[in-house]
């Protein structure tokens, strides 16, 4: 089989022009990785490179040493990978002490992997070992709602998630564990890969909010991390709207609301998002001691 007609290579494909289509990738904006299962590498072994050059990760990951990652390539648009993939995506192999990267396929143009190649390598290291091995999907997109969120609320994960669960009925259960929220760092470096690892380690967290840029999220296939990506984004287009018509709600979903869900979608809310408001109308964090 061809490795353009794979499954998992079509489920990445369709899963980023899903993300273009949604408005959420301007020019080379965004960035996607999937971890291969061990089956996906044999069927496609027989048709990989082995002669590429390695190159150092930037980051040390060995967690996911040996593993191979479908990524998409820094400077590439998210438009043109349903057009020529195979310029747009490239397929590497992680090195046995996970510190460098070489390219098994793709990218016959020329170029390299996601400048924030290192960001979705901490992350799939942490997700694999939180969750079984079940997740392999990490999504970084430029979503407009919550980018413009950033901009005007205060920058804790207990009111970004508490806000956004307002919302909707749905997002506390799509979403139970809520959304971490980091400041304003520039992209592609150590330091916004650490700070994003450390909280979806430290809260277990599927989501984290990038100040002024984007979300970046894992999930164990393509529909559920762009469900999860979509739901919020869809969030907090709602909370955009409830905030440009005056901010002040007569009627939301109240902390007894949310923990009623529990047992009827079998999920556990933390009760640090469930605090209450001094005035449940507005929009922000918990009554003032």
């Amino acid at each position: 089989m061809k490795i353009l007609d794979t499954k998992f290579v079509q489920g990445f494909i369709k899963m980023a022009n899903d993300g273009y289509l949604q408005g959420w990738h301007e020019r080379n904006g965004g960035n996607l990785s999937y971890r291969l299962k061990t089956d996906e590498v044999e069927s496609i072994r027989p048709r990989l490179m082995d002669h590429g050059q390695w190159h150092p990760i930037g980051a040390s990951v060995p967690g996911v040493a040996g593993e191979f990652f479908l990524v998409t390539g820094t400077g590439k648009y998210f438009r043109n990978i349903i057009v020529d993939p195979e310029a747009s995506i490239a397929i590497i192999e992680i090195d046995e002490k996970g510190e460098n990267y070489r390219i098994r396929w793709g990218l016959v143009e020329g170029g390299l992997p996601t400048s924030e190649l290192p960001t979705h390598l901490l992350n799939h290291e942490v997700k694999k070992r939180t969750s079984g091995g079940v997740h392999r999907v990490i999504y970084h997109a430029h979503t407009t709602n919550v980018i413009a969120l950033s901009f005007v609320l205060p920058l804790q994960d207990e009111i970004f998630t508490r806000e956004l669960w307002e919302m909707a009925t749905e997002c506390p259960v799509v979403f139970p564990k809520g959304v971490g929220v980091i400041g304003w760092m520039v992209p592609g470096g150590r330091d916004i890969a650490l700070a994003t690892s450390r909280l979806m380690e430290q809260h277990d967290y599927d989501a984290v909010i990038w100040a002024h840029h984007g979300m970046f999220c894992s999930g164990e296939t393509f529909d559920l991390t762009f469900g999860l990506m979509h739901t919020i984004e869809k969030s907090a287009e709602i909370l955009v709207k409830v905030m440009s018509m005056g901010g002040r709600k007569l009627q939301t979903i109240r902390p007894d609301d949310f923990r009623a869900l529990e047992p009827q979608f079998h999920i556990e809310l933390p009760e640090r998002f469930l605090y209450e408001k001094e005035d449940p109308a507005e929009i922000g964090g918990p009554a003032k001691a």
